[in-house]
């Protein structure tokens, strides 16, 4: 795999980057306009570009110039609500940094020492034992978090919340929701995907709201998890 170097001058870059937004907080009055509340419909949206141009798009040049540029608008939501909360005095993107370096550190016991050193061993974990690792890490950060499922976005899309649910379920060991239909495999996602599509056919037919139904579902699961 041919990768491609950091340039040596990636701070100054990432330092006038910061720059450029702060000069625009302060000489234009629509980007001095925003908020965090008013940021939330350009970072979904941005978000929603990155994930079609991952999904969507062709090796190549020109797949690889739609990826750096939906990566900088995202970038770009991220350092807008870090210059929010250095204007009110809280913190800056370099504490944004500084934390996200050593969460990495933390939850990656398998690669990096407590000092942030790299281990010498070269043998790889398994993934479960990486997931395990991660939640340790994740539940000692936060003691009070009880359930599994704290902590998952209540406002996913019906489909990635009931994966998420069921992921945390499965890692931390609780029982999962039984099974409505064939426990025949599928034989790829796009099999799956039919299926998919055929039972939200078969539900707006009958006047039903599939992404209703779902998160109720999951709703449902969660909440005699917490009764249990």
């Amino acid at each position: 795999m041919a990768e491609i170097p950091l340039p040596d001058d990636l701070g100054e870059r990432f330092t006038r980057l910061t720059e450029v937004i702060g000069a625009l907080r302060e000489r234009c009055p629509w980007t001095r306009a925003l908020t965090h509340e008013s940021l939330l419909e350009y970072l979904v949206e941005e978000t929603y570009e990155l994930v079609e141009a991952v999904e969507g798009g062709t090796a190549g040049p020109g797949r690889a110039a739609e990826l750096r540029g939906e990566l900088g608008d995202v970038l770009l939501q991220v350092l807008l609500h870090a210059r929010l909360q250095q204007e009110a005095g809280s913190f800056t993107v370099a504490d944004v940094i500084d934390s996200l370096t050593a969460k990495m550190i933390r939850r990656n016991p398998h690669v990096f020492r407590p000092d942030g050193s790299l281990r010498e061993s070269s043998e790889e974990s398994g993934i479960a034992a990486i997931e395990q690792a991660w939640d340790e890490a994740k539940k000692a950060e936060t003691p009070s978090r009880i359930s599994p499922f704290e902590g998952i976005p209540a406002g996913l899309p019906a489909l990635l919340l009931a994966a998420k649910t069921l992921s945390r379920a499965s890692r931390a060991g609780r029982r999962l929701p039984p099974t409505q239909a064939s426990n025949a495999e599928f034989a790829d996602e796009n099999e799956l995907g039919d299926v998919l599509f055929s039972l939200v056919r078969r539900a707006s037919e009958q006047g039903l709201d599939a992404e209703t139904a779902l998160r109720a579902a999951v709703r449902r699961y969660t909440d005699e998890d917490a009764g249990t």
